[in-house]
């Protein structure tokens, strides 16, 4: 599978309630407190209509709190939060095409059966020149080897680690442009290496304490549109014609001179 890996989970409910406890343990609190800070500045420049976060993430709606769309909703999938403004399946979102102006996705890939099918779902809402906010967990990080030897994923849940690079990919594939990248999480997921008492900036920025890679990534892209260029005609192809209308050719006044 490259970079991804996957992972032995428990039941859909038992998976959901072990998460939702975690969230609210002091690991998961300092984490969404330190993504909560670092997307405020992330999604100031988030206009428009409508901004989606496909996925809950937390026990509130603190991630999306500085985007500034008229509308900020969120999508969950059954059993995993009893905030939501949506409860349906993210790989098939009840959203019209075309009509988001921004989407969020809180380590959404990483819970889901099928990531690509949920960034092609992604890109079928967004309009053009939409944006589109990942958050992931980096693979060679602590974190990514956690989640690795842990028998129901870590955080509890969690299918699969998939890289910075293979999103990048995808995204790229669909057309998009990966405008701005960050790296984050500076702490170790083992013993009290993420506690609820660190502030959240020491978690975005790497410490004399805490030399080792980054445990996360933020990538955010730009839905691109291309328009259609007339192709202009050849030069020999133009010499015939002129002020809009066909100049005779050579053999044609020859003949009309007999």
């Amino acid at each position: 599978m490259g970079a991804t890996h996957a992972f032995q989970t428990s039941g859909g409910a038992d998976a959901g309630r072990a998460l939702r406890q975690w969230w609210h343990g002091p690991a998961g609190r300092a984490l969404i407190a330190a993504e909560t800070l670092m997307l405020n500045e992330a999604l100031d420049d988030a206009f428009g209509w409508e901004c989606l976060q496909i996925g809950a993430w937390g026990s509130g709606r603190e991630l999306l709190s500085a985007c500034r769309t008229r509308h900020r909703t969120i999508l969950s999938a059954p059993g995993m939060s009893q905030n939501a403004d949506i409860i349906g399946r993210p790989a098939q979102l009840p959203v019209t095409g075309d009509s988001i102006d921004a989407v969020l996705m809180p380590h959404t890939l990483e819970f889901a059966a099928d990531p690509y099918a949920l960034v092609r779902e992604a890109d079928r809402v967004l309009v053009g020149e939409g944006q589109l906010l990942v958050l992931g967990f980096r693979p060679f990080s602590l974190w990514g080897q956690r989640a690795r030897f842990s028998r129901d994923g870590f955080p509890p849940g969690l299918r699969r680690v998939l890289s910075e690079r293979r999103v990048r990919e995808w995204l790229k594939l669909l057309g998009y442009e990966v405008f701005a990248a960050r790296r984050y999480l500076y702490r170790s997921p083992w013993g009290g290496g993420l506690a609820e008492g660190d502030s959240a900036g020491r978690l975005l920025r790497r410490g004399l304490t805490y030399p080792l890679p980054a445990g996360a990534y933020l990538l955010k892209a730009r839905k691109q549109v291309y328009t259609l260029t007339p192709i202009r005609p050849r030069m020999r192809e133009r010499s015939g014609v002129l002020g809009g209308f066909v100049k005779p050719a050579s053999h044609t006044r020859a003949h009309r001179g007999r």
